[in-house]
């Protein structure tokens, strides 16, 4: 880790050389860290003292996940200029949310028929939070399923068709 004056410094090193770093916060997936420092991310039907191998996305019908994410990007926005922050989007293990009675419920109340628009409902909250920060977001070619969000950018990483997809639905992409 790094402490926030070992980040300003890092960022100020870059700007000199016109080069601007871009954060990434990883959500829904790639959670295993945070959600040891912070188990009420996951589904409640998880024992939070037992952090299996295939919990490593955050619920995403927990509203305290929401509160800590938001935590968690506000410092990021304020320790990062970019006017981009990366929320990852890849990989992220959706068997929990299948189980979940919070993540179901949350899937009915929404209108959503599977687990991948869960993940879009999720990334939506994530870019509207980002938007109201002046910072947009980026993500791996998965946020493409289940539905894009808005203004989000992709950048495509498991070849072209993805970034093909984006760029024909008028999203910036990155390949």
């Amino acid at each position: 880790f790094y402490t926030q004056e070992q980040i300003r410094e890092v960022v100020g090193y870059a700007a000199k050389r016109q080069v601007m770093i871009m954060p990434e916060i990883e959500v829904p997936g790639h959670s295993r860290a945070v959600a040891a420092a912070y188990p009420e991310i996951l589904c409640d039907y998880i024992d939070p003292g037992k952090h299996e191998l295939s919990q490593n996305s955050w619920c995403a019908a927990n509203e305290r996940g929401y509160e800590i994410l938001g935590d968690i990007l506000q410092e990021v926005a304020g320790l990062f200029p970019c006017p981009y922050i990366h929320i990852g989007g890849d990989e992220a293990s959706k068997k929990a949310w299948g189980e979940c009675p919070k993540c179901q419920q949350r899937m009915k109340n929404e209108g959503l028929s599977d687990l991948d628009e869960l993940q879009s409902y999720m990334i939506r909250r994530v870019e509207k939070f980002l938007n109201s920060k002046g910072r947009r977001l980026v993500g791996w070619d998965e946020i493409i399923e289940g539905g894009l969000a808005p203004e989000a950018t992709v950048m495509s990483w498991r070849g072209v068709e993805g970034g093909i997809k984006a760029a024909k639905d008028g999203h910036d992409v990155i390949m």
